[in-house]
């Protein structure tokens, strides 16, 4: 695959290690700043603003806070080619991040970083490339949560009240470290039920390494710009989706659209697992609803479509509304 190989792996300037307890024969090469003895001397981080500074200052800082980024994404070798770049490298690679790619290379879960796959409200995706069992470079993609911007509310609707995730703390970050786990805990659940989705490979902090959907390092296209077959066959093929995501895999997807399901070459494949719930969840069955009504929505134009409620009275079965 075309991308670029991660050699330089840069630590955030507070986690860098003393010199001498750097191993002579670490296989992996580790760019660490210089650090003079005397405190005067030494590199200054770069930092939030004062809450009291001018807007001059604030700005100058943020320049440099993104040029001090810009900088450490060179030396990983990753080239961001959206329109407003600085403004991605800014909000996706900030210190936890680059920790976490980090700790992902020096774990040979990934070997490399190419281009932009996609860019979200929430998260952006990489290719990546990772080695299969016979030592091949594969392509992979890593999603990245963005900590500063990610939608703490919206993430916390759908963590708050999964019991898999009771212990979990309120702040933003863990949220955002709480979904990326999350979501791989039920890409995971849902490839052991046999419903076709990415494969789960590792996840660390904000990041979640997992199978690249497409041929040629091309993604297959969303639902909504291809569907496999006629609109007759894919509407039964994404019902049966979430039927078969309810019984078999005891999920609910929580947002299901034309936008989070790709046309792969045998057929449909879910995507966006992140806010899916299980049945226990206290809104768990108004998701399930919402989600066959998008669906319905969708196909409204295409071709004949079942009543919201007795499609969902079929998913839960009858027993559901028994006393």
């Amino acid at each position: 695959m075309d991308s670029f190989l991660l050699k330089h792996i840069p630590l955030p300037q507070k986690l860098i290690p003393h010199k001498r307890n750097i191993p002579h024969t670490a296989q992996l090469k580790i760019y660490i700043n210089p650090i003079m003895s005397s405190p005067q001397n030494r590199k200054p981080k770069v930092c939030s603003p004062p809450r009291n500074s001018s807007p001059d200052d604030q700005h100058q800082d943020q320049d440099r806070r993104i040029e001090y980024l810009d900088r450490k994404l060179s030396e990983l070798g990753i080239r961001i080619k959206d329109a407003d770049s600085r403004k991605v490298t800014g909000e996706v690679f900030d210190e936890v991040t680059l920790l976490a790619l980090y700790k992902l290379v020096k774990k040979n879960v990934i070997t490399s970083v190419g281009g932009s796959i996609s860019t979200g409200k929430e998260a952006s995706v990489f290719l990546a490339g990772k080695l299969d069992d016979a030592g091949n470079e594969i392509s992979a993609a890593i999603k990245i949560y963005r900590i500063r911007t990610g939608n703490f509310t919206t993430m916390s609707d759908y963590i708050i009240g999964d019991p898999r995730f009771s212990g979990i703390r309120r702040t933003h970050k863990d949220i955002i470290f709480a979904w990326t786990q999350k979501e791989y805990s039920n890409l995971t659940r849902t490839r052991e039920a046999g419903i076709p989705c990415p494969a789960p490979y590792a996840f660390d902090r904000n990041i979640l390494v997992m199978q690249f959907l497409g041929e040629g390092n091309i993604a297959y296209p969303q639902m909504r710009l291809r569907l496999p077959g006629t609109p007759a066959e894919a509407y039964d093929e994404t019902i049966g989706l979430i039927r078969d995501l309810y019984q078999k895999a005891h999920l609910i997807h929580g947002d299901l659209s034309e936008y989070n399901i790709l046309t792969g070459p045998d057929g449909l494949i879910l995507i966006d697992m992140a806010q899916a719930v299980i049945p226990e969840h206290p809104r768990a069955y108004n998701f399930l609803f919402r989600d066959i009504k998008n669906i319905n929505r969708f196909f409204a134009n295409k071709c004949k479509t079942t009543d919201e409620h007795e499609l969902f009275r079929d998913i839960v079965g009858e027993e559901f509304f028994e006393i």
